[in-house]
């Protein structure tokens, strides 16, 4: 078992790398898409962590209502520095959700009829760690999206 701080770090260490990899980009670059049949804009990526971060640590593991328009996040552009804001408050409130962690116990709040469901039983641990997988994942398409952008 790890620690909140523990997670939190690693956690924090996926987004300061997608923040800085959105920084670099600029506005222009990072609300563009590259040439491929449904890819996402890395301002999409990050935006759509955001809200994972939001409704599963939030919602599910801490039980706060969320607010997500899960489709909506996948049409979303803006200003990068909005954006990085946006993400520093979602970190903030990470550390928040992730401070009322029960490891073992079922979610405050079911996850709502159409998220994936885990292979097991869901705990409060294992939806916390799903934030961290979904971010380690975007950070690697996004990864991928910066480096199809540039050699274009």
């Amino acid at each position: 078992m790890i620690s909140v701080q523990e997670y939190c770090y690693f956690a924090d260490k996926a987004l300061d790398e997608m923040v800085e990899i959105i920084r670099e980009l600029g506005d222009d670059r990072a609300n563009s898409r590259p040439d491929l049949s449904g890819a996402n804009s890395p301002y999409v990526i990050l935006n759509h962590c955001l809200g994972v971060m939001s409704y599963w640590a939030g919602q599910v593991v801490a039980g706060r209502e969320v607010q997500r328009d899960r489709a909506a996040e996948f049409a979303a552009s803006g200003p990068v520095a909005e954006l990085i804001e946006r993400a520093e408050r979602a970190r903030a409130q990470l550390h928040e959700d992730a401070a009322t962690v029960q490891p073992g116990q079922p979610p405050r709040r079911a996850p709502n009829r159409g998220s994936t469901p885990p292979p097991m039983e869901p705990t409060q641990g294992a939806m916390l760690l799903h934030v961290y997988e979904e971010l380690a994942e975007h950070l690697g398409q996004l990864q991928l999206t910066r480096d199809i952008l540039l050699a274009g």
